[in-house]
């Protein structure tokens, strides 16, 4: 019988493999499955590793891969392949712990782009951007790559090699131009730099095993199509201690835009609830006005109403719809807990709920590979 630090890190990888790495990775698949079972193997864990945050799976396993562990490329193949698999990460044991103390998990996928633009677009133009949760800050160029929705024209920045594809249902606003930037900004607690061989080598670690070289050749073309930009500005630190001075340097004759991408799952309900507060009061501190884009879970901004609630809001009149619930999210409904799973939800895809200030209007692909207009 494990005890309940051991506990604790079985039940945490086999819900990753359950609910995260299922029909998007089959080698992260069974390979945390596998390690759910291995009760020694999550006693060495639950011992070497501090609680919380550094015994997230995805940190492991991404530590692993850059340092050229097995498991990087090909798919699991039984036993033998685990038993390879857990002999090189405990033999190199000193090496892995190092880089999960030294790493976090901030995936930095630019083809989330694709799924901004229509927002952004239907912004009043110029825009100040600021990324919390930035990480190498790609997200913060969508101005410097190429797009194709369905089976449309490309478009884009006419010189780039990051050419990011992405599914649209009948509803979507599909753009056709690029948005104009005046200025842009992050924040993140590890700042990476996108001109750094190691930073971008741990991003491209952090893309999991599967249909891997697409993702991994988009990002790399990204860090290409970013290089000769002008630098974003991105701090160092906590994103809710550092965004009100950051968003006072934003010019004021642009509209700010404050936007993340499943970055709050890592805080505590308690500190997202602060963070949401923060981002109302920058928000409402300016003169002209600008808005808040969330691109997380559902359950992450749990008083956002789903999109089969919002939908019903809707039909039903507007005493139940955005200002009421806003004003809800503002005081009290956050304290009900999370609300049940958008609807529609594709096969094999994990969905995120695209907002805008509060209010749902897209579910998109967690890589950028689609988006439903709602």
């Amino acid at each position: 019988m494990l005890v309940n630090s051991e506990q604790a890190v079985a039940d945490r990888y086999r819900t990753f493999s359950w609910q995260q790495a299922r029909g998007q990775s089959d080698a992260y698949e069974e390979l945390t499955a596998r390690i759910s079972q291995d009760a020694d193997f999550c006693d060495h864990l639950s011992r070497s590793l501090p609680a919380g945050n550094k015994q997230q799976p995805n940190l492991l396993l991404a530590a692993v891969r850059y340092l050229d562990g097995p498991y990087a490329e090909q798919g699991p193949r039984g036993d033998a392949a685990y038993r390879g698999w857990r002999e090189w990460t405990l033999r190199h044991w000193d090496e892995v712990r190092d880089v999960v103390m030294r790493r976090s998990t901030q995936t930095n996928e630019p083809a989330r782009c694709a799924t901004l633009l229509p927002l952004l677009l239907r912004l009043p133009q110029p825009l100040a951007l600021i990324e919390v949760g930035a990480s190498a800050g790609l997200c913060l160029y969508p101005d410097r790559y190429r797009y194709r929705y369905d089976d449309r024209t490309e478009f884009g920045a006419p010189d780039s090699a990051a050419v990011f594809p992405c599914r649209t249902n009948p509803g979507t606003p599909v753009p056709d131009r690029l948005p104009d930037i005046a200025w842009r900004a992050g924040v993140d607690l590890n700042p990476l730099d996108p001109a750094d061989p190691e930073d971008i080598r741990w991003l491209q670690a952090l893309i999991w095993p599967a249909a891997t070289d697409e993702r991994a050749r988009r990002q790399l073309a990204a860090v290409e199509a970013v290089r000769t930009a002008p630098r974003a500005k991105v701090v160092r630190g906590d994103l809710v201690d550092e965004l009100p001075a950051l968003a006072a340097q934003a010019p004021p004759e642009a509209t700010l835009v404050v936007f993340h991408t499943a970055v709050l799952t890592y805080l505590p309900l308690e500190r997202r609830e602060r963070f949401a507060e923060v981002v109302r009061n920058v928000l409402a501190g300016r003169a002209r006005p600008g808005h808040w884009v969330s691109n997380e879970h559902h359950s992450v901004l749990p008083w956002i109403p789903t999109p089969a609630t919002h939908r019903a809001e809707r039909q039903a009149g507007p005493q139940t719809g955005h200002r009421a619930g806003h004003q809800a999210g503002s005081q009290t409904s956050h304290r009900a807990g999370p609300r049940a799973a958008p609807r529609p939800r594709p096969d094999g895809e994990h969905l995120l709920t695209l907002a805008l200030d509060e209010r749902p209007v897209a579910l998109t692909g967690q890589h950028g590979q689609s988006v439903h207009w709602l």
